[in-house]
């Protein structure tokens, strides 16, 4: 009977042991979850201040020093230019366009961005500021062609919106230099190194193959813009550089209109120039794209006779100018090919579902590839 005691004694201790031991453990471990959940309640706290309270210097491309916010969720450019370099960078981003979107536009935009609101800013028509307010963008856009002229406008609307604004330079060699302070800026700094360093390449390449077209192997070119074809621009525009870049040579020999460029010129100076090739606006834009091959004044141009008029591409944007922003890094690509095709010796059709794929977020297939270069390159 004492031995039949004490084991049950032993038993009953021992099971009093682990049921203790349990219980001590059980508290210990609701203790630890508790405390580790006040932790991580505290971090997102702290992390949640910090992206609401720090804020980041740079100095944008006028060498304005800007402050904003760390990170930009939302943005608007107050131009085309910038809206383009945007959209490419991250469209998710984009508070609204500078205009109603064309159907030819609307063809290679995904459609969840095309009920974005047209806020103005394209051609002479202003930013509708009331409107813009209403979408609290974390920081404005400003791309220009003349940089020194964007100063005062950053200014006076960083007064009037009370929202940081950043200056870009739309100078196509810079494009580079662009795309990585709006990466900065937008928090896209992956996305911006890939998409300048495209920039950069291309652009390298070019200047490099145009070096070896010898001056008098080089091909006259007449850029045929405007309703009748007969407003053009000189090589000093900005809106023609892509022709200098790939070594053609501008044949238009007309004083430079300033601003929004397209300097008038009659039939006789264009006879009288007999460019090798004519590039002109498309039908759709309001070119003078099929009235050329009409046209019975123009039939003496060496151009029209051997047939060598090429349409500039135009969706979504257009590939040569108007607005010059990165999409004429694809047209440096389609002229240089089109002038001097041995020298620049792409496979224009994959160079285009690249450049759509990467910049326009939009996978081409053969039907459209076709319809986008009908008339735009030889056959």
């Amino acid at each position: 009977m004492a031995k039949r005691f004490i084991s049950i004694y032993l038993i009953l201790m021992l099971l009093l042991t682990l049921l203790v031991g349990c219980s001590s453990e059980g508290a210990k471990d609701e203790e630890s979850i508790a405390v580790e959940d006040i932790r991580a309640e505290e971090n997102t706290l702290e992390e949640a201040e910090d992206n609401r309270g720090e804020e980041i210097e740079v100095v944008d491309m006028a060498g304005r020093v800007v402050r904003l916010p760390k990170k930009a969720d939302k943005a608007f450019a107050t131009k085309p230019t910038g809206t383009i370099l945007l959209y490419t960078l991250n469209p998710e981003k984009m508070v609204g366009w500078n205009y109603e979107l064309r159907e030819g536009e609307k063809r290679f935009i995904s459609e969840k961005y095309h009920t974005l609101p047209n806020l103005g800013g394209a051609g002479k028509n202003a930013v509708n500021i009331e409107e813009l307010l209403k979408f609290n963008p974390d920081v404005l856009i400003i791309m220009e062609e003349v940089v020194e002229t964007s100063l005062s406008i950053a200014e006076e609307l960083e007064e009037q919106t009370g929202i940081p604004t950043i200056v870009l330079d739309s100078d196509l060699l810079k494009l580079d230099e662009a795309y990585e302070l709006l990466g900065k800026v937008m928090g896209e700094e992956e996305r911006a190194k890939e998409l300048a360093e495209y920039c950069r390449k291309t652009i390298s390449q070019a200047q490099t193959l145009a070096t070896s077209i010898a001056e008098e192997e080089k091909i006259g070119v007449y850029y045929a813009e405007g309703p009748d074809g007969l407003e053009t621009e000189p090589s000093t525009s900005w809106h023609a550089v892509v022709i200098d870049l790939v070594g053609g040579r501008n044949v238009a020999e007309v004083e430079l209109k300033a601003d929004q460029g397209k300097s008038l010129v009659s039939i006789e100076q264009l006879l009288k120039w007999n460019p090798d090739i004519i590039i002109s606006w498309d039908d759709e834009r309001g070119g003078y794209y099929s009235g050329i091959f009409e046209d019975p004044i123009w039939q003496g141009i060496k151009a029209v006779e051997e047939k060598e008029v090429y349409e500039i591409p135009n969706r979504p944007f257009n590939w040569f100018d108007r607005p010059p922003s990165v999409n004429r890094i694809l047209g440096i690509k389609w002229l240089g090919n089109l002038l001097y095709p041995e020298v620049f010796n792409y496979d224009i059709r994959e160079e285009v579902r690249e450049f759509y794929s990467s910049f326009y977020h939009y996978e081409l297939n053969d039907e459209e590839l076709d319809d986008l270069l009908k008339n735009s390159i030889r056959r």
